[in-house]
């Protein structure tokens, strides 16, 4: 097996995922994930919904700026909104659950948050799967 590869399959043999083979394309290009592997559409509709928000929200709070803008339950509403995508098929909702999710982010204030990078096992399974 190539070097390369061999480190390819390194973390997929870690995640019990199927291996590459040989005789498959590997995406060696950086360039051609950055193309492949985002929305700038729905990059574009997430900033004009922040700069849109500022206006009747404040502003995003970053480590050491001074805000008095209010505490948001930005988790629940997140949830109603991805209850409302499912129940619409609106991809605006989607859009609203990560604005509101990077928010969380930044600006959360959950007594436990941290950033781990984990991998627990749980990965997107292909619809009809059973697990």
């Amino acid at each position: 097996m190539r070097r390369k590869l061999y480190f390819e399959n390194l973390w997929r043999w870690k995640c019990n995922l199927k291996e590459i083979e040989l005789n498959k394309k590997i995406i060696n290009d950086i360039d051609e994930l950055n193309m492949t592997e985002w929305s700038d559409e729905f990059e574009q509709l997430m900033r004009n919904r922040l700069k849109q928000g500022s206006f009747r929200y404040g502003k995003i709070k970053h480590h050491g700026s001074l805000n008095d803008k209010a505490e948001y339950d930005r988790i629940d509403s997140a949830i109603v909104r991805l209850q409302k995508y499912i129940d619409t098929g609106n991809t605006e909702y989607l859009v609203d659950v990560s604005n509101m999710m990077l928010l969380e982010y930044i600006e959360g204030k959950h007594p436990l948050k941290h950033f781990a990078s984990i991998d627990d096992g749980e990965h997107t399974k292909i619809k009809g799967e059973k697990k």
